[in-house]
């Protein structure tokens, strides 16, 4: 049974993962290591990150019922999509290995970052009725979008928001009230397959899980406030971080 200190240390963890994954889609920057602080191993720290990452989705979507209405059938349009590729993705992961995946990764990562900011040029634009080729291409790439999440997961966030920014008109701050549900869904759908496939800590996941709960609905009030083009500047930075580490770990070790 973990100590007192322990779990307090796991609850203030999930909190500032909740914020991150709210406001820049980066909560692994804080959960991840925090469970390897703890003693968790790397591949069960992943699956018990996944398991506490949905109460993130669940408090960031409580709070953003505003920017969520008149928007569900998007959500669950997308979403319904992102599921059918997560489900593929997990059992991909548990078919083959990663390893020659995460050499390409920190590439995506660097590369979705950019987008972020890039992507702001979308919305200056006037809204408009996209051709049938962009239609189906939306839908391959929430597919693979579900994919990606359920197989590697690394900064799948910070993408979401790229390809959302392209597939819809819609403000920056109901673009990623949007990611936060449909990420929520497919991490609900990782961690349903690898709680028969692999081996999660519960006890240590639940304070994880309270924190990230917290810090996803608190974390929707700060995007109301901060300028979306300074959120979309703080994301790109945590995604080029990110994109580092996986570079060094992919690279260097």
């Amino acid at each position: 049974m973990p100590s007192i200190l322990t779990l307090v240390f796991l609850l203030i963890g999930g909190i500032a993962g909740g914020l991150l994954s709210s406001v820049a889609s980066m909560a692994s920057l804080a959960s991840y290591p925090v469970l390897l602080a703890v003693g968790i191993p790397p591949v069960y720290a992943n699956v018990t990150n996944d398991a506490a990452l949905i109460w993130t989705g669940i408090g960031s979507t409580i709070s953003s019922l505003k920017e969520l209405k008149g928007h569900w059938k998007q959500v669950a349009f997308y979403g319904t999509f992102t599921v059918i590729g997560s489900l593929v993705g997990c059992h991909l992961l548990l078919a083959f290995p990663s390893a020659v995946f995460e050499k390409v990764v920190p590439f995506f990562i660097a590369g979705s970052g950019i987008m972020v900011i890039v992507s702001a040029k979308h919305h200056s634009l006037e809204p408009h009725k996209r051709p049938l080729w962009q239609e189906l291409l939306s839908i391959a790439a929430l597919l693979f979008m579900g994919v990606y999440t359920g197989y590697f997961g690394a900064a799948a966030g910070v993408i979401v928001i790229v390809l959302l920014t392209y597939v819809t008109d819609e403000k920056f701050i109901v673009v990623n009230a949007i990611k936060n549900v449909i990420c929520g869904l497919a991490n609900l759908v990782a961690l349903i397959v690898f709680a028969f496939t692999s081996h999660i800590y519960w006890i240590q996941a639940i304070p994880l899980a309270i924190g990230m709960f917290i810090g996803g609905y608190f974390g929707m009030d700060i995007l109301r406030v901060v300028p979306a083009k300074y959120v979309r500047i703080f994301i790109a930075v945590l995604a080029f971080l990110q994109a580092g580490y996986f570079f060094y770990k992919a690279y260097m070790l």
